[in-house]
């Protein structure tokens, strides 16, 4: 098994607390994927989580999705760079200034900003109740632009929104991608959802993969084996 398609995996360390997290991440840390540490458990924890958890040699996603005035959502970005995280989130709702302070506040740094477009708990019917009159496509690929022109290099976007973003844009974006499921996995609260193989076939470029992995009952062998379908995709 080549590394290469583990190492388009982000693995959701959706864990109540450190010991938790520790427990899960030490024997999947030297496999060359990511980890994303999301508002659970950095919330239990706080920063000293991350450390934590680079200290086994895992490179990490610091997915906050951070939307707030510029100025702050900038200044948590550099909080984000300073950590030495691989990758980090901002909502792209929160408009064009917001987006290109934050973008900035990474350069020179090896911390990728990554744009959140739709969530994929949400879909059409999901947009119009909060105002918004366009189709989840529609949204993923306006936000997109803007973003770009903001200087983004990466967006977060479901599986329905792969193609569509590589149509458009090319190879401009990084794409990762929530709503991963292999078949006969159970798709929880997600809406918008493909197979890792299918996903890779798309155009993504990484694969956000939570409770398939970390709900298995040996989590390295279900990891290993969502690797293999993929490597069969690439």
């Amino acid at each position: 098994m080549t590394a290469s398609a583990k190492e388009k995996i982000i693995i959701a360390v959706d864990a109540p607390d450190a010991v938790s997290a520790l427990q899960l991440v030490e024997p999947l840390a030297s496999e060359g994927c990511l980890f994303k540490i999301g508002l659970q458990l950095f919330t239990a924890e706080g920063p000293s989580i991350v450390s934590k958890l680079q200290s086994l040699g895992a490179r990490i996603f610091l997915d906050l999705k951070f939307h707030d005035i510029p100025n702050t959502a900038r200044e948590a970005v550099h909080s984000a760079v300073r950590l030495g995280v691989d990758m980090t989130t901002i909502h792209l709702c929160g408009g064009p200034r917001m987006v290109s302070e934050s973008v900035s506040a990474a350069e020179g740094s090896k911390t990728l900003v990554l744009g959140v477009s739709v969530l994929t708990s949400m879909d059409d019917q999901s947009l119009r109740a909060v105002g918004v009159p366009s189709t989840a496509e529609e949204q993923v690929l306006h936000l997109a632009h803007m973003g770009l022109q903001c200087g983004l290099r990466g967006i977060v976007a479901s599986p329905l929104e792969i193609h569509p973003l590589r149509k458009k844009f090319g190879s401009q974006l990084v794409i990762v991608t929530p709503g991963v499921r292999p078949l006969g996995s159970d798709a929880g609260d997600q809406k918008r959802i493909m197979t890792p193989g299918d996903a890779l076939r798309a155009g993504a470029d990484y694969l956000v993969i939570g409770r398939p992995i970390t709900a298995a009952a040996s989590p390295l062998d279900s990891l290993r084996a969502i690797a293999a379908e993929m490597e069969a995709a690439l």
